[in-house]
């Protein structure tokens, strides 16, 4: 019989439908199937690592693993991504440019401008997408970067989170960086992590490990043969560096050579394994002000000795990634699998400055730029064995950054090739067999978007061409799958524009036009250089003076670019860090009960940055011991809690602590901290006691701490313990989590007006969000 036209559900039905099933015929839809012999994908991608950073490009540093991967694949010597982080996670993940995935920075503002949107569009499909509709399972570990901070929170929309971005599973940090002792939040496919204390030799980079392994092991418990995507996004190389002590003691004593000599051994090293060609000049350090690195035998003993050490705990890092790749092998060797798996290791953008000159120990400080007091403190002296552990945020001097980027010049956040190359490497035994001779270097141009398509074409899959209904966004990337077959073919990817935070680029068949721009000056092309890559990768020479017209024909077709990638209009000084008006309702007051989860970072922020705030802890009876709010962790952070009787509030001033405590009187039911904002950037504090019927009286104040801004306090807002991160490290010690245990019946935070105006807040964010990234 026929199915009559007024019955519903039925539309898409293609069996046969009776009143009973013998008289019905069944039918199911077709479930999405890997071609056969597809091989399973992983991407491993690291953050701000400089090109010669690991073993295949030159570094010193142990990476047997990685080597082992070169000595069978593919290194592109010639591959280039975006200056900084989310631009480049877009691009890999969408083969779209970066301003048109929504990326023209990082996703911590929201300008309201389309190339900076900082959240992906409906029509934008993402390789897992594409992967997951060819049917292969697919996996997200580490960091994201792709979802616009302020969409963090519970009741956010999750439209830019990896599940909704077609990931099957995910574990992370959604943020642009973590610590890697007490990471602020850690996510779980669509939820915080409810994760409050860290267990002992907790290290993140093994947490994020352990979840991968995990999840392929369950998938082939469950499954066979079903390939899967791993993108394995590391939260290394990105500040604060920090590593574990036995892999810093590995590296004890290796870099008292200082950079310089670091940069002339890697070098070498990179012109014996055919990286470049003969003839190629290492860069100078870098003289530029704002950029340059001091020569290191200028400096003192005890400046080398607390250098070396920063750098040591940067090599160890690297080693524990290698040892996490090296786990990741191992279990897809267990499976039988290495052989039909294809490899792709990579970094972001290229090694960083964000340390400045001299390096620091208190990494959020670092990055409070103009305008701030004269006396304000970037570095926290430190015990130097402290280097590298839970208790310090450090990062590394730029000498450093610029031997991470050897033999280029300038760094991460840059269009020059400092910024923008980065090591490349693609094994696949099966797939990919090396040819005798074939040393598996390629020296053609590369590009972030390829990775897309070079992995589809790899495959043998193609990408739907709808996503949610609508027709996706055509792709930017070209497939390098022939050139990583045969050595000398010419490079598909012959022209591609780059931009960040005024800085331009464009390359065309071994040209490259290049600026260096300083905030808050015009965009001119009185700026552009011209550099023969080709000849001169390491962009020594600008020879713009000699090939005048060239430089007018490749402006203009940056400018054709910049128009047909939504590049316009172009943030001078790296944006200005605009949010949109609806955020406002994130500093409004909130009262939060005891057992709330640990707030959200972002949000947190809104109820203390640059304002006065008071919190109010309220008691319902007299007794208890314990942390009535704490709101940080070791960066940067504020307790208040009763020990012993008697109040105490410890500020933690990006790792100088100072408190103050007073009696705690009976009957007390109201306890207040009063934070009021002063015009130098400080706050003076003060604590009150009271019975809940009146105003509390003034029992303790500490005047002048330096305010929280910018990228502190990084742990959010917990009630009635201390999570994760510890603001007190010697409470911590003492009492672990603190939690109270009298009768907590609230917190109440209730934000004051910004003491400051917008153009200055803007001012004091820029440099936070972009180190942040």
């Amino acid at each position: 019989m026929s199915i009559p036209e007024y019955a519903r559900g039925y539309e898409g039905f293609e069996g046969a439908v009776g009143r009973t099933s013998d008289e019905s015929e069944p039918w199911w839809p077709e479930e999405p199937t890997a071609p056969e012999g597809a091989p399973n994908i992983i991407v491993v991608l690291l953050d701000d690592m400089g090109y010669s950073d690991i073993g295949p490009f030159g570094s010193e540093i142990d990476t047997p693993n990685l080597d082992r991967l070169a000595a069978s694949g593919v290194r592109l010597s010639n591959y280039h991504t975006t200056p900084v982080c989310s631009p480049a996670r877009a691009a890999l993940l969408t083969g779209l440019n970066p301003h048109r995935a929504g990326y023209g920075s990082v996703a911590n503002a929201d300008p309201g401008y389309p190339g900076l949107r900082l959240e992906l569009a409906d029509d934008v499909l993402s390789l897992p997408e594409a992967l997951r509709a060819n049917g292969y399972a697919t996996y997200a570990i580490g960091k994201w970067h792709l979802a616009r901070d302020a969409n963090l929170a519970p009741g956010r929309t999750r439209d830019s989170w990896p599940l909704q971005r077609g990931f099957d599973r995910y574990y992370g940090s959604l943020e642009g960086l973590n610590s890697f002792f007490h990471p602020n939040q850690i996510t779980v496919d669509n939820d915080a992590s409810p994760v409050e204390e860290y267990p002992d030799g907790y290290y993140l980079t093994d947490d994020l490990t352990d979840q991968a392994v995990s999840y392929l092991k369950g998938l082939r418990a469950h499954d066979a043969d079903k390939p899967f995507f791993l993108y394995f996004a590391h939260v290394a190389m990105h500040g604060p560096h920090q590593a574990k002590p036995e892999d810093i003691a590995k590296y004890r004593g290796r870099y008292g050579t200082g950079w310089d000599a670091v940069r002339k051994a890697r070098f070498a090293k990179q012109l014996a394994e055919g990286l470049f060609p003969e003839g190629t000049e290492a860069a100078p350090r870098n003289t530029e002000p704002g950029y340059d690195a001091p020569e290191w035998d200028s400096l003192s003993a005890e400046e080398q000795d607390r250098y070396a050490r920063y750098m040591e705990v940067y090599a160890a890092m690297v080693d524990s990634v290698d040892q996490s790749v090296g786990r990741i092998l191992d279990t897809v060797e267990a499976f039988g699998e290495l052989d039909d798996t294809i490899v792709v290791f990579t970094s972001d953008n290229g090694g960083t400055a964000e340390g400045g000159p001299v390096g620091t120990r208190s990494y959020f400080s670092q990055f409070v730029h103009h305008p701030v007091p004269g006396d304000w403190e970037r570095d926290v002296a430190h015990d130097p064995s402290l280097i590298g552990s839970a208790k310090l945020g450090v990062h590394y001097p730029r000498g450093w950054g610029q031997a991470s980027n050897t033999p280029f010049r300038f760094y991460k956040g840059q269009t020059f090739a400092g910024g923008v190359r980065v090591p490349f490497i693609v094994s696949w035994p099966a797939g990919l067999p090396r040819e005798d001779g074939d040393d598996g270097v390629r020296d053609q141009y590369g590009y972030v978007t390829d990775v897309y398509e070079t992995l589809l074409d790899l495959a043998g899959v193609k990408a739907p061409g709808l996503r949610a209904g609508r027709e996706a966004k055509e792709r930017d990337g070209v497939s390098l799958a022939e050139v990583l077959r045969k050595k000398d073919l010419e490079s598909p990817h012959r022209e591609q524009y780059a931009e960040f935070g005024g800085h331009r680029g464009y390359y065309r068949d071994g040209w490259k036009l290049n600026t260096l721009h300083a905030p808050g000056t015009p965009f001119d092309d009185g700026e552009w250089q011209l550099f023969h890559v080709a000849m001169d990768p390491t962009e020594l020479r600008d020879v713009a003076a000699e090939h005048p017209e060239l430089v007018r024909e490749l402006a203009a077709a940056w400018e054709e670019a910049a128009w047909r990638n939504t590049v316009f209009p172009i943030q001078n000084g790296f944006g200005a860090r605009r949010r949109r008006p609806s955020e406002a309702r994130l500093s409004k007051p909130v009262r939060l009960l005891p057992g709330t989860p640990v707030l959200e970072r972002y949000r947190s922020a809104q109820l203390v940055q640059y304002r006065s705030f008071t919190v109010d802890a309220e008691l319902a009876d007299d007794g208890g011991d314990g942390v009535l709010v704490a709101h940080g962790d070791p960066q940067g952070g504020y307790a208040l809690y009763v020990e012993d009787g008697r109040i105490h509030f410890g500020f933690n001033q990006y790792g100088r602590v100072s408190g103050i405590d007073a009696e705690l009187p009976a009957g007390t039911r109201l306890i207040r901290l009063r934070a009021q904002a002063t015009p130098k950037l400080r706050w003076d504090f003060t604590v009150s006691v009271g019975d809940g019927t009146g105003e509390p009286a003034a029992v303790a104040e500490l005047p002048g701490r330096f305010q929280l801004v910018g990228m502190a306090p990084w742990t959010g807002i917990s009630v009635g313990r201390d999570a994760r991160g510890p603001v007190l490290w010697d409470l911590r010690e003492r009492r672990g989590l603190f939690p109270f245990n009298g009768e907590l019946s609230a917190v109440t935070y209730t934000p004051g007006p910004l003491a400051f105006g917008p153009e200055a807040i803007k001012a004091i964010q820029r440099e936070a969000e972009l180190a942040a990234d």
